[in-house]
């Protein structure tokens, strides 16, 4: 028994017909045939990334201030028809030297241009003499009209500023105009003090904002930051804590704001109010004028029984001040954000609310306990305004309408609460100045905006390989460049509000770059994600074909060494 089992272990296997062996050949190449020629392309076009080119080295220049300086050259127009020629454009040139001397910020500095009976003199700078048209024809922004007028009984000259216009008067002594031979004159550095006084604030806001954007190895602001720094030491120290402030309070820039109205009361009254008639007499008129800055949507809603917040601090009785009070420290909690239908956005744009609160007539009037005030801004949110209706003993409670008089210290004080939310300057007094003033501070925090965010899509697109760029994302950074350079030109040639449309557009389409929906998918789907859905599905058909491989190979290698050695 044991010999015979001894015999069959030895006994070898009968050779494997050569037609075997090669239908196994065979049916081994077809297979790596397939895989190689077949499954492969096709595995390599589906889940290949599509990467289109992108000028990084160009978005990284915009983002490093390499590309662009901005610059801001405003052109003051000088109207002396009452002057002789000669002695207006002497005079023209001694007030540009002047303010040349004063001025420490070489981003920001004013160009003089006389006009004479409505013609056009070319302006002087210092010693080089410009045209105020471009060389594409286009003409800059006026930024302001100086008017200078001749008065015999004034000792030293003294300006007006036109509260509704960019027009400033100056009135002087006619023997205070300046001499031929003469460097220098009390009436030159008037103007130019006056100039230099009435563009302090932007002069500082926007070496505040280049400032900010001013990191390692960026000089977008200047070629040297001590010019930005000798600014912001210079001014007033109540100066710098307005712009700060108001830079904290004001809201991000967008294209479009959604305002909401909302009338709310603890009782039953008011329950109705003029405000289309209220909001086309105060509000519209300034929503027209910022008109070239942003665009505007309009809601409104009547909220009854708006309780407070149950963990706010209730209203307290000052006999002092014969009113009802509320601490400055509550009015943070004042919004009962729970329950009132406030939308935090609307639309496309963020909202900004403005909430006027008709106190019960148990609680009224109702005030500030610090200041005495009815109205208080909740930054980069909206405005509230306590609107505390006459009461008398014949007539108790709130009236069940508001009328449009009754709304109008209200509305006058959200048209100021909309100013400050929108991070418009504080000065100077003329509005239509504030808000040029506005659009030149826009156009600089776009342009900044934008740029930076090349850089940062530049330095994603690089660090992670793996993420598809689009071809859209290609034509919106495309967008972007083109109309970052059209505004840093503008800005250069002084066209602020071409600036500002061009730098609209690079600022929306740098997000849209940014923010697109397939790159930022794909963050969040990295290489071991892909290892971990593959490998349970080749495995099993990959171990087979390539264990047989590697045995034919080596069946046909021992083949070969077969050969040799006969």
């Amino acid at each position: 028994m044991s010999s015979n089992t001894k015999t069959d272990a030895q006994r070898l296997p009968p050779p494997e017909p050569a037609e075997a062996t090669q239908n196994r050949f065979r049916v081994i190449l077809a297979f790596w045939a397939v895989i190689i020629f077949l499954g492969f392309p096709i595995w390599w076009k589906t889940t290949s990334i599509y990467r289109a080119r992108l000028p990084f080295q160009e978005m990284v220049d915009w983002a490093d201030g390499k590309t662009c300086r901005p610059v801001f050259p405003l052109e003051i127009q000088l109207a002396t028809s009452s002057m002789p020629i000669a002695d207006a454009q002497h005079l023209l040139r001694t007030t540009q030297h002047t303010l040349d001397d004063l001025n420490e910020f070489s981003a920001h500095h004013l160009r003089l241009k006389l006009l004479d009976d409505g013609t056009s003199k070319p302006e002087i700078n210092g010693d080089k003499t410009e045209g105020s048209t471009s060389a594409a024809g286009e003409k800059a922004d006026t930024a302001l009209t100086v008017r200078l007028l001749p008065q015999d009984d004034l000792a030293a000259p003294k300006s007006e500023l036109h509260p509704d216009t960019t027009q400033l008067d100056v009135f002087y002594p006619p023997s205070q105009i300046p001499v031929p031979s003469s460097s220098n004159s009390p009436l030159s550095s008037f103007i130019a003090e006056e100039l230099q006084r009435l563009f302090s604030e932007e002069k500082a806001t926007i070496a505040q904002i280049l400032s900010d954007n001013n990191g390692p190895g960026n000089n977008v602001a200047m070629s040297s930051n001590h010019q930005q720094a000798a600014v912001l030491n210079s001014i007033s120290p109540q100066l710098a804590e307005s712009i700060s402030r108001r830079l904290r309070r004001s809201m991000k820039y967008a294209d479009t704001y959604h305002l909401a109205f909302s009338l709310f009361t603890p009782g039953s009254e008011p329950s109705s109010w003029d405000i289309e008639a209220a909001i086309q007499e105060y509000m519209s008129p300034l929503l027209q004028a910022f008109a070239p800055i942003s665009n505007f949507t309009v809601d409104t809603q009547v909220q009854l029984y708006a309780a407070f917040s149950p963990t706010a601090p209730l209203p307290e009785y000052d006999e002092s001040q014969a009113a009802w009070t509320l601490k400055k420290e509550d009015l943070s909690a004042f919004i009962n954000a729970a329950e009132w239908p406030l939308s935090p956005s609307i639309g496309n744009g963020p909202t900004i609310n403005f909430i006027l609160y008709v106190p019960d007539p148990s609680q009224s009037p109702l005030v500030v306990r610090e200041n005495k005030a009815t109205s208080w801004i909740i930054p980069q949110w909206g405005g509230v305004f306590l609107l505390n209706p006459p009461l008398s003993t014949e007539n108790p409670s709130n009236p069940s309408h508001l009328s449009e008089e009754s709304l109008r210290s209200a509305f006058l004080t959200f048209s100021h609460q909309l100013l400050t939310l929108l991070g418009t300057p504080t000065t100077p007094a003329s509005l239509p100045l504030r808000l040029q003033t506005l659009i030149r501070i826009r156009a600089a925090t776009l342009l900044l905006s934008a740029s930076s965010t090349m850089g940062s899509l530049a330095r994603l697109t690089e660090s992670l390989p793996s993420i598809p760029i689009p071809a859209t994302v290609a034509a919106s950074v495309s967008t972007t460049l083109s109309h970052l350079a059209s505004a840093c030109t503008h800005l250069r040639e002084g066209r602020f509000a071409a600036a500002l449309a061009s730098a609209r557009v690079a600022e929306a389409e740098a997000e849209r770059s940014f923010f697109e929906k397939s790159m930022v998918g794909q963050v969040y789907f990295p290489d071991e994600h892909k290892v971990a859905v593959y490998l349970p599905l080749l495995g099993p058909i990959g171990v087979p074909l390539i264990v047989g491989l590697l045995k034919e190979i080596k069946r046909i290698v021992a083949g070969l060494k077969a050969k040799k050695a006969h």
